[in-house]
């Protein structure tokens, strides 16, 4: 049998209903502001610039999704952001509920975590500056 041996992660795909797509778009478009690369009836996807991975983010309908998830803490998508706790303060003035405020972590980065209309875990992550992290 031939050894599978991927070199990296082409995307992520967050499968919803189409009844559910819609306010699935309003979260990660409108509300946390990502630009969309494409779009279409249903799909939507995200890349980010500078990304030499070319990993995209995509949020899009699969026939056998039903409801919002059952189990949240399965996945967690971590979103690297810079200034956490200006964001979390926007997010928060649209409407975004945090279960986990920003908190600093031993590692001396920063989360704060979130759950979008399909109960899927996000997480803000703001990585340590030189000055916080331990030598």
């Amino acid at each position: 049998m031939p050894e599978i041996n991927p070199f990296g992660i082409a995307g992520i795909i967050i499968w919803t209903s189409s009844d559910r797509f819609a306010k699935m778009k309003d979260f990660y478009v409108d509300k946390l502001g990502l630009v969309p690369l494409h779009q279409r009836d249903y799909f939507v996807n995200f890349k980010w610039p500078g990304d030499k991975a070319d990993i995209h983010l995509t949020i899009s309908v699969h026939s056998e999704v039903q409801a919002e998830s059952a189990d949240p803490e399965r996945i967690m998508i971590n979103l690297h952001v810079r200034n956490i706790q200006a964001i979390t303060k926007h997010l928060s003035s649209v409407g975004i509920n945090f279960i986990r405020k920003p908190e600093q972590e031993s590692w001396g980065g920063w989360i704060a975590t979130m759950r979008d209309p399909d109960n899927n875990t996000i997480q803000l992550l703001q990585s340590p500056d030189k000055t916080s992290q331990n030598n």
